[in-house]
């Protein structure tokens, strides 16, 4: 997120987290001074990019951030640094059909959750899927995020991935670029549109 009246609009929906971008490269950077007032019960995630740890603590501090998403090079160290910070810590990997799993238990301890993107270009947002039957070799506890170019096409696949042991430990769907109408600006009707599908016939 990042248009003041854009947030505001998306918080009326009532998802559980709201995602903004620290990175400078990013076209969706959030370049405004605060955040506007949203629901308590939405937790605001930052997201940082190979960032200092003093940097990632003024912009928790500025904008009063719940968590830190992390989706750079970060090694276990400095996740156990930004959890001391007092946030919920998650540890994005960027992975593909040849992905090591392994690679990832050394952060188990010092993140809340993973979060399992496509691997492509750009360290997040590339607007593509890879292929989440790879999950099934996910061999851990911790509990992760599903993410990469998901959008209202892929809704029956999310339902039927669901229902696979492979997402046992899914709790969330992260969702971004199929979602907007520009950069850093969702479209509420395609996000509502969304929430109908995925939950149909289950309220």
């Amino acid at each position: 997120m990042k248009h003041p009246e854009n947030i505001q609009e998306i918080a009326s929906l009532e998802p559980d987290y709201l995602g903004f971008i620290f990175w400078d490269q990013s076209v969706r950077k959030m370049d405004y001074e605060t955040i506007p007032k949203i629901p308590l019960n939405i937790k605001k995630v930052g997201v940082f990019v190979d960032e200092s740890i003093h940097e990632i603590f003024a912009k928790v501090n500025q904008f009063k951030l719940d968590v830190v998403q992390l989706h750079g090079n970060e090694n276990v160290v400095f996740c156990k640094n930004v959890k001391k910070i007092g946030v919920e810590v998650i540890k994005a990997f960027s992975i593909d059909n040849d992905f090591d799993f392994s690679t990832v238990k050394d952060y188990e301890p010092f993140v809340n959750y993973f979060l399992f993107d496509t691997k492509g270009k750009l360290p997040g947002g590339n607007g593509i899927s890879f292929d989440w039957k790879i999950l099934e070799k996910y061999p851990y506890e911790k509990p992760f995020f599903l993410s990469g170019g998901i959008g209202n096409t892929e809704v029956d696949a999310i339902k039927d991935f669901l229902k696979t042991e492979a997402s046992k430990h899914c709790v969330a769907i992260d969702i971004n670029s199929r979602f907007e109408l520009k950069p850093g600006y969702k479209s509420k009707i395609k996000l509502k549109k969304f929430k109908v599908l995925l939950y149909e016939n289950e309220i």
